[in-house]
C-alpha cells in the first residue's frame, strides 16, 4: 500500500488595501492563497508582496505568518492527501523555485485578466492561487476545471479534492498548534 501526505492550502485576508480592493471585485472574504507542507504552517509558500509597505514590490516568497501583515488575519486552512512521491515531487517543485526566486515575478496583469476573463499567462510569473493551482496540477492534483491562471482563492474553497481544517483567527490557529506540539514534546 502507498504511504501518504498531506499538502496544505491557506486561504487568507490580510486586511491589507490591496485585497480590500481585490474583495470588492469579488465579494470573497478570502483573498489570498499559500501552499503549505505542514499543519503546523512552519513552511508556507505563495507569490505575493516581499515588502509590507509595498504590495507592487511582489514574487516568490516564503510567507513569515508572526510578521506584522498576518496579525490579525482570517484564514481557512485546507488538507489535500497526496502520495508520497507527489509530496516530494511538490516539495522539489516549489524548492526549485526558491533557488531562482530572482528569475519569477508577480501576474499582476494576470489577476486583470481574471477579472475580464482574458487568458495572461507570462513567463515565470503568478499571482497567489495560480500559483498554488500551478503547483498542484502540474503534480497531478486538479483542484479546478479551470485553468490555473482564471483559478481563485474562492475556487480552491470550492475544490473537492481539499477538506476544510480550520477557519477562524490564523494567530488562534497558530497558538493553539503551538501549545498541542508543545505538550507532546513535553509528555
Amino acid at each position: 500500500m502507498q504511504e501518504t501526505r498531506h499538502i496544505y492550502v491557506l486561504l487568507t485576508d490580510t486586511g491589507t488595501l490591496f485585497t480590500k480592493l481585490i474583495r470588492v471585485f469579488t465579494g470573497a472574504e478570502l483573498n489570498h492563497a499559500s501552499i503549505a507542507f505542514d499543519q503546523e504552517l512552519t513552511e508556507v509558500y505563495s507569490f505575493g508582496r516581499k515588502k509590507i509597505s509595498n504590495p507592487l514590490l511582489a514574487g516568490f516568497v516564503k510567507e513569515d505568518l508572526n510578521s506584522e501583515l498576518f496579525k490579525s488575519c482570517e484564514c481557512a486552512l485546507y488538507c489535500c492527501t497526496v502520495s508520497s512521491d507527489t509530496y516530494e515531487q511538490i516539495r522539489s517543485h516549489i524548492n526549485e523555485i526558491e533557488r531562482n526566486k530572482e528569475l519569477y515575478k508577480y501576474n499582476l496583469l494576470g489577476l486583470f485578466g481574471v477579472l475580464f476573463n482574458i487568458q495572461i499567462n507570462r513567463e515565470r510569473a503568478y499571482f497567489c492561487s495560480q500559483f498554488v493551482a500551478t503547483i498542484l496540477k502540474e503534480n497531478g492534483v486538479a483542484i479546478s476545471p479551470k485553468e490555473p491562471v482564471f483559478v481563485t482563492p474562492q475556487d480552491i474553497e470550492q475544490a473537492p479534492v481539499l477538506n476544510e481544517v480550520y477557519r477562524g483567527c490564523l494567530q488562534k490557529y497558530l497558538g493553539k498548534r503551538r501549545m498541542k506540539r508543545s505538550r507532546s514534546m513535553s509528555a
